[in-house]
């Protein structure tokens, strides 16, 4: 097993996006796409049977954290990271603009909600990241909200990892380029037209902003105890490979072996 790059695990220090290829195929195997297809398969069914160790074990929770750019295929690395592993133990939470009721708390408030409990694997799709990303890029906050709304998501997140839980945060990295031609590709395939929002044209538009508030919080928050992982994401096989391999290099240290057998059940006949 291919063990983590350490180029694209990030622990803390300076963020420069522009050094990580968006392009770029570390974790390739190196023969044809439909190989790192099948490998990334096989890597499914391994996660799947330590995911069933993971929750007999009923010992800790693993949250994994999903974000980038419109189009960087959150929903797909869901779909085909997770193709194999049973529903039970396992769910997803997809974030969208705060309801009412949920702007009348503090902004951790429905993230810290959703967190996993003991043998549970949670995946955010988009998380409590998107009040320090969409919200200063638009204005809504000003730095010195930004710096104190860091400040919390570390304090936040210390306490998950104070009390069981192994976050594991992945920036899935696309260029320019390939959000302009998955984009295009959804508004002129009549079977993914409902992928298409027009408030994605106006979010592209502030490319450069989302980079720069990238790489702050990519600088701020990533800490040994919760890495980011800056995913070169072009290639979606590529990306489900890597973000494959990352997360079984997890689930191996937390629940490598099933849970032991119960003494007391020897002997006992069902009848």
């Amino acid at each position: 097993m291919n063990k983590t790059n350490k180029r694209y695990r990030l622990e803390g220090g300076a963020v420069r996006l522009k050094h990580f290829d968006p392009g770029a195929q570390p974790y390739a195997t190196g023969g044809s796409r439909d190989e790192d297809k099948e490998r990334t398969a096989e890597l499914a069914r391994e996660l799947a049977r330590l995911q069933d160790n993971f929750y007999a074990l009923r010992k800790q929770k693993l949250l994994i954290v999903l974000q980038g750019m419109d189009t960087s295929g959150k929903d797909g690395t869901i779909r085909s990271v997770f193709q194999a592993i049973d529903p039970l133990g396992v769910r997803a939470v997809s974030y969208r603009a705060p309801t009412d009721p949920e702007k009348q708390r503090d902004f951790l408030w429905r993230h810290h909600r959703d967190v996993p409990g003991v043998g549970e694997i949670v995946i955010f799709n988009r998380s409590h990241y998107e009040a320090v990303l969409i919200e200063y890029v638009h204005g809504w906050i000003d730095k010195d909200e930004r710096k104190r709304r860091l400040k919390h998501i570390n304090a936040f997140e210390r306490l998950l990892t104070d009390t069981g839980t192994t976050i594991v945060k992945c920036f899935l990295h696309i260029s320019q380029d390939e959000q302009r031609r998955r984009l295009q590709e959804r508004i002129d395939d009549p079977h993914k037209n409902w992928k298409f929002n027009p408030q994605d044209l106006e979010e592209r538009k502030l490319w450069d902003d989302y980079q720069r508030a990238y790489e702050v919080v990519l600088e701020e928050t990533a800490t040994k105890a919760a890495p980011w992982y800056v995913v070169p994401s072009d290639s979606k096989t590529h990306r489900n490979l890597m973000v494959s391999t990352i997360l079984l290099d997890t689930l191996q240290r937390l629940a490598p072996k099933p849970p032991p057998a119960v003494k007391s059940l020897a002997g006992i006949k069902v009848r």
